[in-house]
């Protein structure tokens, strides 16, 4: 698959909370959780699982960074 998001964190899904119509799936990336929500469909349509490896993309108009 090729897109044109830039920001895409490889990583490995350590959790998937199913609900009605939404899904929260937590994808970790270099030690960091990184959570999307979801159409629970789209969890299923992809056959979303614990364990496998997946893609965060980050696509948005305005990102913030802090610094501790």
């Amino acid at each position: 698959m090729e897109i044109s998001a830039r920001n895409q964190l490889r990583g490995k899904i350590t959790a998937i909370k199913l609900g009605t119509i939404m899904a929260e799936v937590s994808l970790q990336v270099a030690g960091q959780d990184v959570v999307a929500a979801v159409t629970r469909s789209s969890v299923e349509r992809l056959g979303l699982k614990v364990g496998d490896a997946a893609v965060a993309i980050i696509k948005a108009t305005e990102v913030m960074i802090g610094k501790p």
